[in-house]
This record gives C-alpha cells, sequence and structure tokens, in this order.
C-alpha cells in the first residue's frame, strides 16, 4: 500500500510538472514573440535591413567580379551646396565613379556608350548634391549615393548601373 500511494504522489506530481512546464513556455514563447516584434519595430524606425548574416552589401545585387565595368566621370566636379543656416556658401568637390553590369539587358543598350550620355548624369549629380546644405551633405553621403544611383537608373529605366561610388569627396 505504501508503493501504491508513493506511486500515485509521484504520478500527481509529475502531472503537476508537466502543467507548469507548459505554462513556462507558453510565456516564454510569448515574451519571445514580442522581443523580436519589439526589435523589428526599433529597426524600421531606425531604418535598418534586417539580414541573415549577408553582410552590409545585402542591398547590391550580387554581380561577379568578372561582370562588372566602372566608369570614371573624368572631370572632378565643383558643386554648390544649398545654403544653411549659418548663411555662408560652401561648395562640394566630388569625383563620380558608375558600377556597372555587363550582363545586364540595360548596360548592351546604354553602357557601352555611357560617356555620350555624361552630361546627363552630370546634371542629375549636380541637381541631388546641390539640394544638401552642408551640415545635410557631410553626414548623409550613402543617402546622397543612393539618390543619385535612383535618379540614374529612373533616368535610364534600367538597373544596369548598380553602384555609385565617391572615390574623392571634399566639402568646404
Amino acid at each position: 500500500m505504501k508503493r501504491n500511494l508513493l506511486s500515485i504522489i509521484i504520478l500527481a506530481l509529475l502531472v503537476v510538472n508537466l502543467v507548469l512546464t507548459s505554462i513556462m513556455m507558453v510565456n516564454v514563447n510569448n515574451a519571445s514573440k514580442k522581443t523580436a516584434a519589439l526589435v523589428s519595430d526599433i529597426a524600421e524606425v531606425m531604418k535598418l535591413e534586417l539580414s541573415d548574416g549577408a553582410g552590409a552589401g545585402a542591398m547590391k545585387p550580387d554581380v561577379p567580379m568578372e561582370d562588372i565595368e566602372v566608369y570614371k566621370i573624368p572631370d572632378q566636379m565643383t558643386i554648390p551646396l544649398k545654403i544653411g543656416e549659418d548663411g555662408q556658401a560652401h561648395y562640394c568637390l566630388v569625383s563620380i565613379a558608375l558600377s556597372m553590369d555587363t550582363k545586364n539587358d540595360g548596360y548592351k543598350a546604354y553602357g557601352a556608350d555611357i560617356s555620350s550620355k555624361e552630361s546627363l548624369i552630370t546634371g542629375e549629380v549636380y541637381d541631388i548634391i546641390g539640394s544638401y546644405t552642408w551640415e545635410e551633405a557631410q553626414s548623409n553621403k550613402d543617402l546622397m549615393r543612393e539618390d543619385i544611383l535612383r535618379r540614374i537608373q529612373s533616368m535610364f529605366d534600367s538597373d544596369f548601373i548598380f553602384q555609385v561610388s565617391f572615390s574623392d569627396i571634399i566639402f568646404q
């Protein structure tokens, strides 16, 4: 009889343990979901991209090195910046390089003769960089690159140009 009573107590404790474990797992799972949602909201506010660890270049297309051609605009550009809070005129001295995917259909149409469109490209660069104040331009170089890239891609109606680089950039 003592063995049966002991078995019943062990069984009761086992059931209580099982119930408490399942309650704990539900709570941990809910907390984990709430934490993941909070991190996603914070990343969205900060405009970060959550990736699977692919690295910082996850937004750029994967173009093999042998399929990349770089076109450097030969003239260094001096661009007047928008007048800021200090009321003084500031300038940006910049050299631009465009990375192009030679396997893209747009490259076949425009890329081989991109030098003939150089004045259009520099006009877009002048418009975009000139719309920034000195303070904005210094702190938002990546945003300027993205704006220039977006405008050039829409101008050619193609994404064969996949990266804009500033080889030299000086603010004065």
